[in-house]
């Protein structure tokens, strides 16, 4: 589940604090290893105080030499069999600059992604370098401080309102799809994006990858036309720190995007 709020990923991803929230670790685990009590020993000094062992590393890698068309979905099939936590890309101006920070599930996994700096991508070499917490959090409040009333960092340019309005114009079915969303999403955080409305968890399908992994899509299925239409007004607000795109959708479409990822 989510933290609420401008800062929320930010108190999402301090394990310290929030504990292991993340749908894609198994109960009591978190990129910070064991749980908090493994950490602890008796020392055996004759002063007789306890030392508590420093946390592993915080498992994040920038990235520099991205493609201005990167997407999610390109980081990770760059560090194909790492746990992709997050992807946060960096813009300065308002443009893509070519960064991004790459959280990943545990700290082991941040020196197989260092294997993979001058890989390519596309036709860019692509860099990889280790990072810092302080690092990747300053970059967080940067977007966060951006994207105020802006666009998605992920997109290069604002939509032009033609596009608003042709998505106005489009005939709706009761199905909505949702792109954008963090990876680590679950039915429990689409229910509360889409709160004002009533939804269970039967009507919101995550989509997969071939290799059962999230995709940063899903379908939501509304009671009636008149629900879609109203949640449209939900499309580029925020889901934690991510704005959600919205489009409008169909029972052909699902189907097909369910069967993909089986």
């Amino acid at each position: 589940m989510f933290y609420r709020g401008n800062y929320g990923r930010m108190a999402e991803l301090d394990g310290r604090e929030t504990g292991p929230k993340r749908q894609r670790f198994d109960q009591g685990s978190s990129f910070y290893g064991p749980s908090p009590g493994s950490s602890f020993m008796y020392n055996p000094s004759p002063y007789g105080y306890v030392e508590q062992q420093p946390p592993p590393p915080f498992p994040v890698v920038r990235l520099r030499g991205l493609p201005f068309d990167c997407t999610e979905a390109d980081v990770a099939e760059f560090f194909h069999g790492l746990d992709i936590v997050d992807v946060l890309f960096v813009r300065k101006d308002g443009k893509f600059s070519g960064e991004a920070f790459c959280v990943l599930g545990y700290p082991l996994q941040v020196d197989f992604a260092l294997q993979k700096n001058r890989f390519s991508m596309g036709r860019r070499y692509v860099e990889v370098f280790r990072s810092r917490r302080q690092d990747y959090y300053k970059a967080i409040a940067n977007e966060v401080s951006e994207n105020r009333g802006g666009a998605s960092p992920h997109r290069r340019a604002p939509r032009a309102r033609s596009h608003d309005e042709e998505k106005d114009s489009v005939e709706h079915t009761g199905i909505l799809r949702l792109r954008g969303l963090p990876y680590s999403a679950s039915k429990d955080d689409i229910l509360e994006f889409f709160r004002d409305f009533n939804l269970s968890e039967d009507s919101v399908h995550i989509v997969f990858n071939s290799e059962g992994r999230p995709s940063g899509e899903a379908y939501v299925e509304f009671a009636n036309t008149e629900d879609s239409k109203a949640a449209m007004t939900k499309d580029r607000m925020t889901l934690g720190s991510r704005y959600i795109e919205l489009f409008v959708s169909s029972h052909e479409e699902l189907d097909e995007a369910i069967s993909r990822g089986r």
